[in-house]
């Protein structure tokens, strides 16, 4: 039998929805307010992301030096990373304003023209979701970026007529979370790409205490080593558990956060010591006691636990598979050890009908 073929088993899901995740690594309205007085201000205050920052170091102390606009940017990489940050520092490194759009609002050529024509000299355009751009102006934007010049279009039919705009030099900053999706004439186009990787626990614990401090908050090391620990390797997810701690804190123990108040405080919002939340676990839940492990197919796992099969495979498996506590096969989704271990479950004594050839079982 096909574990992903539907049927009357596989209705419309009516359990818990998950739809206010405390480890989502995508911004809300309260990320965004509060991310901007957390935001550092150059590359020297930035934290993690070594190679990315050396390297960009580079081409800007160069571009200085040369009295030239800084090359065109691409920087890919999961949410929550730091890519709208490093966009705000290369126009404060090169002393210029920014313009900050991105590609889903940009749906016509027309919605491009606008914005190019008005840059001034020098301008730092960061185009968040860069993948996300209609096709019309993805090919406007080609000409833009390598001559500084867009051809506007007056008119229809046989009696258009193209008028040349001259732009001035101005530097595209691309941000993308599925570097895959653009095409490779606007890849090559830029002159820098950087690829922002998760973070190690102790950048993530650097980040901690720099929050703290600007949002003034005490804690220890301890306390920011269990917050970081539960981040999973993601400033904005580390920023918004040290808040929610913040606010246990204040309330429970006099505003001071130590490993035992961290870890308090994350239980009562359910992100336990791998970061995994209610979503995840109901997840492995599923599949562990529902399933044996598996396999099982991605349709009847979402029935399972209640939620859309979109939901269980962009939002909750993504970091299941990287804690290496879920594998995707060719016959369905698959429980590995780890997984059993974290929930403190004993797999089946005769091996898991499907794993021996993956784990040994």
């Amino acid at each position: 039998m096909n574990w992903d073929e539907t049927g009357p088993e596989t209705d419309e899901p009516t359990g818990p929805v998950f739809d206010d995740r405390l480890v989502d690594a995508d911004a809300d309205g309260e990320d965004t307010a509060v991310e901007a007085a957390l935001r550092p201000k150059d590359l020297e205050e930035f934290v993690g992301q070594e190679k990315v920052r050396e390297q960009l170091d580079l081409v800007l102390k160069a571009a200085r030096a040369r009295g030239a606009t800084a090359d065109h940017v691409l920087l890919s990489g999961a949410p929550g990373l730091g890519k709208t940050t490093l966009s705000m520092i290369i126009a404060a490194e090169m002393n210029a304003p920014i313009r900050i759009t991105s590609g889903p609002a940009i749906q016509h050529a027309g919605d491009l023209a606008a914005i190019l024509s008005s840059l001034q000299e020098g301008e730092v355009l960061f185009l968040d979701e860069i993948h996300r751009m209609s096709r019309p102006a993805e090919e406007m934007l080609y000409m833009a970026m390598e001559d500084f010049r867009v051809d506007v279009i007056v008119g229809k039919g046989p009696g258009a007529t193209a008028i040349p705009l001259e732009l001035p030099p101005f530097t595209l900053v691309g941000a993308t979370t599925r570097a895959g999706l653009l095409p490779p004439p606007l890849r090559d186009r830029f002159g820098f790409t950087g690829h922002m990787e998760f973070y190690a626990p102790a950048e993530l614990e650097r980040v901690v205490h720099r929050s703290a401090r600007l949002l003034d908050v005490g804690i220890d090391a301890d306390g920011a080593a269990e917050i970081a620990g539960r981040s999973r390797g993601t400033p904005r997810i580390a920023n918004r558990l040290l808040r929610r701690v913040r606010d246990y804190a204040q309330v429970k123990a006099e505003g001071a956060i130590d490993r035992e108040i961290a870890a308090a405080a994350l239980k009562v919002y359910e992100v336990d010591g791998r970061g995994l939340d209610r979503l995840d676990r109901a997840v492995l839940g599923a599949l562990l006691k529902l399933f044996g492990g598996g396999p099982v197919g991605l349709s009847t796992l979402a029935v399972a636990v209640g939620e859309e099969r979109e939901t269980v495979e962009e939002v909750a498996e993504p970091f299941l598979v990287r804690e290496g506590l879920l594998a995707r096969t060719p016959r369905g989704r698959v429980a590995t050890p780890a997984a059993w271990a974290h929930l403190g479950l004993v797999p089946p004594s005769h091996g898991v009908k499907g794993q021996q050839g993956l784990f040994g079982a």
